[in-house]
């Protein structure tokens, strides 16, 4: 927790860098929200931001009360709490504008995507009630009975907002609270049981998200529940209508990994005592204590990815064949550029991690510049996909996401044989942000990549918005921190190490990448609807973010460009 002064808050320590580009960001995407949204969608944002301005600046004096002292957050950072806040409801929002632009808001699409986002900002705001709860407990904040009022204006004007629905009101603040309270549940979670590897802007950002994707996964169960059952057909936050086949493969996956700590666990002490009960050795216990925890995971790994996830997917989507066999049908289809790309991306990976592993063993090159040329890498590999085979990356998004959860796993919990290998080989690539108890580096610069593409799925009139996270991460972040480390001198803080230099050859590296990929993209049968002074703007501020911010940049930034592009 990052720890302020207990005097009184001046203007500098008011208007710090990251909270005007927030500010900027929220009012760039507010302004363009169309006049039939803008109340009550832009307004809720706006309140949103407030709230989180007081809670953010309150929490930061307060961060010695016992109350917050329980969170163990990142240390050398702030609260992060504006920038968590705010950015998956305004990506939520820009999505919306994207729709309203093609009149698709009497549709279902439009209904259950605007139920997103009261999701994304009810998730947000009950984060925000639980830090004013915490801080009234502490009774030393002044700003507390004010919050309260921003809280409470917020909460009337969202209860006025969902009332448009005659008769099932009730329901959709039930359903609301309920995503808040989860939201609230699992942050408190991150925090205690992960300490010092997050910011609680982070922390609410990863917490928001899971709530936001996993809720989706209930809605699709209930909305087929409902459909075999007759329930209701009033039920409009419920979705109509199915996910595509890859979409409902990777979240049933990522479900199933997710609740794989759960099972192994309590499945370890149901081992551990039926093996109690035979007399064993002390050595001989141990030795066989590490193969049957390693059998253990792999066979629960097997029952929940193979069996389990794969009935839910049966219910939701109606597969005709087991989803691994539908995965090899998808493959096999159009096998000649697929496997062609496979064979590139392996071809990429092996070099490349034979290559940077050895230089990270020999060179005194810092790990901060090792790190950003896999950041070129992920240029090379995802580029060419994205613009001829975008389905196939976004199952390979996927399929490399589920490999990573499971090799963090293996690490964390040292499963013989390649516990110790695997945690010899991440940590030679980890910077401050990591910790023993969680390597995240790969996971953000993977879910930046991907959830762009990902959040694209359906209707997307920008072509460059999918490319944000490897834009952003990939060549903006990259240039700016290479030519930062070795031609900056004007520095933006005092206490930071981000450059006038870098940040400036970052933007313009993007500008650059995005000049060229338009045309390429207007080739390959993309239909251009980018305005220049929407992308200079976008390109702008996705660049003062990564300048000023002290947040996890590889998880921020490509939401907030990708947010921006939609506009």
């Amino acid at each position: 927790m990052a720890v302020a002064s207990n005097g009184g808050c001046s203007a500098g320590d008011l208007f710090t860098g990251e909270r005007a580009v927030v500010l900027l960001f929220v009012i760039r995407v507010a302004l363009a929200v169309p006049s039939s949204l803008f109340f009550p969608h832009a307004a809720t944002l706006l309140l949103l931001f407030l709230a989180a301005l007081f809670v953010e600046i309150s929490v930061e004096k307060s961060s010695d009360s016992s109350s917050l002292l329980r969170f163990k957050t990142r240390p050398g950072v702030s609260s992060g709490i504006l920038l968590g806040a705010t950015t998956l409801p305004a990506v939520m929002l820009s999505r919306l504008i994207q729709l309203s632009r093609v009149s698709l808001s009497h549709n279902n699409a439009f209904g259950y995507l605007e139920m997103q986002y009261w999701i994304a900002l009810a998730c947000c705001f009950g984060v925000i009630m639980y830090f004013i709860y915490l801080m009234k407990l502490s009774e030393k904040n002044w700003r507390s009975p004010v919050l309260c009022v921003v809280a409470c204006v917020f909460m009337c004007y969202l209860l006025f907002a969902l009332k448009s629905n005659e008769g099932f009101y009730a329901s959709k603040m039930l359903y609301l609270i309920f995503h808040g309270a989860a939201t609230v549940i699992l942050i408190q979670h991150v925090l205690i049981k992960f300490p010092f590897c997050a910011s609680i802007g982070e922390a609410l950002l990863v917490s928001s998200g899971m709530v936001l994707y996993f809720g989706d996964l209930i809605s699709h169960s209930l909305a087929k529940m409902n459909n075999l059952f007759s329930l209701s057909s009033k039920l409009d936050y419920f979705p109509n209508g199915n996910h595509s086949e890859i979409y409902t493969i990777i979240q049933g996956e990522l479900l199933g990994l997710l609740l794989l700590p759960i099972f192994y666990k309590n499945a370890l002490k149901l081992w551990d005592y039926f093996r109690n009960m035979t007399k064993r050795s002390a050595k001989k216990d141990e030795r066989f204590r590490k193969i049957e925890s390693s059998v253990l995971f792999s066979a629960l790994i097997l029952i929940i990815l193979a069996v389990l996830v794969p009935i839910w997917m049966h219910f939701v989507q109606d597969f005709h064949t087991h989803p691994l066999f539908w995965v090899l049908n998808f493959v096999f289809t159009n096998p000649l550029e697929r496997l062609a790309l496979c064979s590139y991306w392996i071809c990429i990976i092996f070099i490349s991690v034979l290559r940077f592993y050895n230089i990270s063993k020999k060179s005194k090159t810092e790990r901060i510049l090792l790190r950003k040329y896999y950041h070129l890498v992920a240029v090379l590999m995802f580029v060419p996909a994205l613009i001829f085979q975008a389905d196939f990356l976004d199952l390979a998004f996927g399929a490399a996401l589920i490999v990573f959860l499971i090799l963090e796993m293996i690490r964390v919990w040292e499963i013989w044989p390649l516990g110790k290998m695997v945690h010899q080989f991440m940590n030679a690539f980890t910077d401050h942000r990591d910790s023993e108890i969680l390597i995240v580096s790969h996971f953000s610069l993977l879910l930046g990549c991907a959830l762009p593409k990902w959040v694209s799925l359906g209707f997307n009139d920008r072509p460059l918005a999918p490319f944000a996270g490897i834009l952003s991460l990939g060549i903006g972040d990259t240039m700016a921190s290479m030519v930062g480390h070795k031609y900056g001198v004007l520095r933006w803080s005092k206490t930071g190490k981000k450059t006038v230099e870098g940040t400036a050859a970052g933007i313009t590296s993007v500008w650059a990448a995005c000049y060229t990929l338009l045309p390429l993209l207007a080739s390959s049968g993309f239909i251009l609807s980018q305005h220049w002074g929407s992308l200079l703007i976008a390109v702008t501020l996705s660049g003062l973010l990564e300048a000023y911010t002290a947040q996890l940049d590889n998880a921020f930034i490509p939401l907030v460009f990708y947010s921006l592009l939609c506009l």
